[in-house]
């Protein structure tokens, strides 16, 4: 029996399925593409969630998948590319998703092993055969998680956010459900001193940290979960003003470097985040893909937790980060590209350390409680994918009371992956006191 569908969501599902027969690839997901298939680096991108309480049946779970996901076109979406136009990839639409294919149940396993488990499915590889997703329902003591991964060339991390909460909102919540393989192109012109800083964000200004270089094939995964009135408390310690998380996380990053050593001594160049920021407009926040630009921040190694605070703050507003990254959108969409020696090369150079230092990214569910059936969503985490050249990256995700930090990175550098989330919180925790 096909699962019912809201009208509007239905309309939204049947025209984005016509668009997306055969188009081409916009310019960042061909860009993502290109990471996996030349065989540079596994771009499996991930979202945990822990919930406390009884774990759905399988079955149970692929028919509520089916229902809250099944209007949206993207996640029918298969990569390759047409037999003529091969110099770019392309995205070709699909029937309903099969919940047997993309959804499955895993053994039990404690809390500690499963930071081993989800370092070997983001190493894993999606590949073409079909839409590149998964979704895994693990047991684990006092409840059960639930591990969305994708290749991001399909989804970002607002994506799988996006997903996550359509999943366990009320039905009424998904009743509009847009999806489009296409950036959106609706945003606002950014001012013209925007496109001066997105321009001036190619320059090479960051610092190679040691542990720069090859990234190997293994993950190593560790988080830590705090309450989140440790990241508010951090946020009302500065006397201009209350901070961002943003710049909570942020700082508190910079202060985690320092203290394992890996930053240096000389102020310049100095260490730089590359820090995603979503470019969807208030109507497109349910919309699925790619739809984010990075924006270069400084971190400060030096003076106190609040000090690096301070000056991270100051920075992010300043920047504008929203309208910066919107600046750096509109000149990637704006014209079609092809793969060639110029753009393979230009394609290296912004993946290199001397572009950004590390990945750092924040994102929060923007909603309180939410619930599988009777289990409650206690947490949620973010496993980024490793760039080319960068073998550490950092993501921060609050949901509801709770925040998680997370560090993935290859096995050649797992130590990073083991201390830098603690010694986050121990700077947030000392921003706050």
């Amino acid at each position: 029996m096909t699962p019912s569908k809201p009208p509007a969501a239905l309309a939204a599902s049947r025209h984005d399925a016509e668009r997306s027969a055969g188009v081409e690839m916009p310019p960042l997901d061909a860009w993502l593409h290109r990471h996996q298939s030349s065989g540079a680096v596994c771009m499996t991108t991930g979202l945990l969630a822990w919930f406390e309480g009884t774990p759905p049946a399988l079955p149970e779970l692929r028919a509520l998948a089916q229902r809250r996901w099944g209007p949206y076109a993207r996640l029918r979406l298969t990569p390759g590319f047409h037999p003529a136009h091969l110099d770019w990839p392309r995205w070709t639409g699909g029937p309903d998703f099969d919940p047997a294919q993309h959804i499955t149940s895993l053994p039990a396993t404690g809390s500690a092993a499963l930071e081993g488990l989800a370092a070997q499915l983001v190493a894993q590889p999606l590949g073409p055969s079909r839409p590149p997703w998964q979704l895994h329902l693990v047991p684990v003591e006092g409840g059960f998680a639930l591990l969305l991964r994708a290749h991001h060339a399909l989804l970002d991390g607002m994506s799988l956010i996006t997903l996550l909460r359509a999943l366990l909102a009320a039905p009424e919540a998904t009743a509009g459900a847009v999806s489009s393989p296409r950036i959106p192109r609706q945003y606002p012109g950014p001012p013209r001193h925007a496109l001066a800083r997105a321009l001036a964000d190619v320059l090479p200004r960051a610092r190679p940290l040691p542990f720069h270089g090859r990234v190997d094939t293994r993950r190593a995964v560790s988080w830590s979960r705090m309450p989140v009135a440790e990241v508010r408390a951090a946020r009302d310690a500065l006397p201009t003003g209350r901070a961002s998380s943003n710049a909570v996380f942020l700082a508190a990053t910079a202060g985690a470097l320092r203290t394992a050593g890996v930053t240096g001594r000389l102020p310049l160049p100095g260490v730089c985040a590359m820090v995603p920021v979503d470019v969807r407009t208030e109507g497109e926040t349910v919309v699925l893909g790619n739809h984010y630009a990075t924006v270069r921040v400084p971190l400060p190694a030096r003076g106190r937790p609040v000090q690096r605070l301070a000056a991270v703050d100051a920075f992010t507003r300043r920047a504008a980060l929203k309208e910066r990254a919107r600046a750096q959108a509109l000149m990637v969409s704006s014209a079609p590209r092809r793969y060639g020696l110029l753009s393979d090369a230009l394609g290296r150079y912004a993946d290199s350390p001397l572009y950004a230092s590390l990945l750092c990214s924040s994102a929060a569910t923007y909603t309180g409680p939410l619930a599988l059936g009777s289990a409650r969503l206690a947490a949620v985490a973010g496993l980024a994918p490793l760039s080319p050249g960068h073998p550490l990256a950092l993501t921060m995700i609050l949901h509801d009371a709770s925040v998680v930090v997370t560090a993935v990175t290859d096995q050649a550098h797992r130590e990073l992956a083991t201390r830098i989330p603690e010694l986050i919180r121990e700077e947030i925790r000392a921003m706050g006191t």
